[in-house]
């Protein structure tokens, strides 16, 4: 038996920009992309703290360090600048595998930037 779990997570990041003139989905930082094993085009669940928002859209892959976490399209209504959010991506795997698998967590700070550890 498959089940679906969390694969990546982005805890918290800061919305840099709304751009509803944009075809469709999210842009992020291709670093916190890479921290978070988050890949281009793979599709997110994005979750809006300051208004209770929820939408699936897909991964756009921007210019690395640039902080950049901008929801495009029609998400830009339900996004602002400023706002808290947590980007989430999940997989399917056999339940017993499931059962040990890790996600990935990303805590970027107020500004986007990825913690040293």
């Amino acid at each position: 038996m498959n089940i679906g779990v969390l694969k990546s997570k982005i805890h918290r990041a800061t919305v840099t920009e709304a751009d509803i003139n944009y075809i469709g989905s999210i842009t992020i930082d291709e670093a916190l992309l890479e921290a978070s094993n988050i890949i281009e085009y793979e599709k997110v669940h994005v979750l809006n703290i300051n208004n209770g928002e929820r939408i699936e859209t897909y991964v756009i892959k921007g210019k690395r360090d640039s902080r950049t976490i901008c929801l495009n399209g029609a998400a830009a209504r339900k996004f602002l600048k400023g706002d808290i959010v947590i980007i989430a991506s999940y997989a399917m795997m056999d339940f017993e595998e499931a059962k040990s698998f890790k996600p990935v967590i990303v805590f970027p700070d107020h500004q986007n930037c990825i913690p040293k550890s």
